[in-house]
């Protein structure tokens, strides 16, 4: 028998110290790269999309990859590529942590809208807001003086 999952994962870490550093003309270039980056780990990206200070993602990511290692590989491999291509010239870094939640197949319209409108979502609720919801729609319990 073969091996059929649907791993789908909305992945959202911000900027170190949540600095709004990711300049909007150059984002779109770190989200190909990002992109190819979870096709070469036969991932399936089906949205990235993000603000100054912080990113979402939207993946299914293949059995035999843990979370915390795509993420971790991610954000090293982001750093190399802001630095070698010179772009984002303020940014420090990646937050420590990252959020990541399991979705259902079935919402995964609605999390691609959610991922495509950003811009105008930040308009109106800043990440410390969007990220203590998430936490809270999760059901997972933390701890406020974290999110300072």
């Amino acid at each position: 028998m073969s091996t059929h999952t649907q791993l789908m994962y909305h992945i959202v870490y911000s900027t170190k110290h949540r600095e709004p550093t990711l300049i909007k003309d150059d984002r779109r270039r770190l989200f190909a790269y990002i992109h190819q980056l979870l096709t070469n780990k036969n991932c399936h990206l089906y949205r990235i999309n993000g603000v100054e200070d912080h990113l979402h993602i939207l993946t299914h990511i293949h059995p035999t990859i843990a979370i915390a290692s795509l993420v971790k590989d991610i954000k090293l491999a982001c750093d190399d590529f802001i630095d070698r291509e010179e772009i984002f010239p303020k940014f420090k870094g990646w937050q420590d942590g990252y959020g990541a939640f399991t979705e259902s197949i079935k919402s995964k319209d609605v999390l691609i809208a959610y991922i495509k409108n950003q811009e105008t979502h930040h308009r109106k609720i800043t990440f410390i807001e969007e990220f203590k919801t998430l936490l809270e729609e999760h059901e997972i319990k933390f701890d406020p003086k974290y999110m300072l």
